[in-house]
């Protein structure tokens, strides 16, 4: 069994800028606003979350089922 991550380091598309953040262990994140441009950043419309479109890691939900 893999062990769980709670960081991810979203990167912002727009200007590129990385920041690492803890996931929320209880919900999906449908909005980040990037702490460089300001933008706020939403889930592409195949993923749940931010964490999933932008993240270096998957949403907690998500990684347990990668071991299912």
């Amino acid at each position: 069994m893999r062990t769980m991550q709670y960081k991810s380091i979203i990167t912002c598309p727009y200007c590129g800028f990385k920041k690492e953040e803890t996931m929320p262990t209880d919900s999906c994140q449908f909005f980040y606003e990037c702490t460089n441009c300001q933008t706020v950043l939403k889930p592409k419309q195949e993923d749940c979350c931010v964490y999933c479109s932008y993240g270096s890691v998957k949403r907690n939900i998500l990684q347990e089922n990668e071991d299912l």
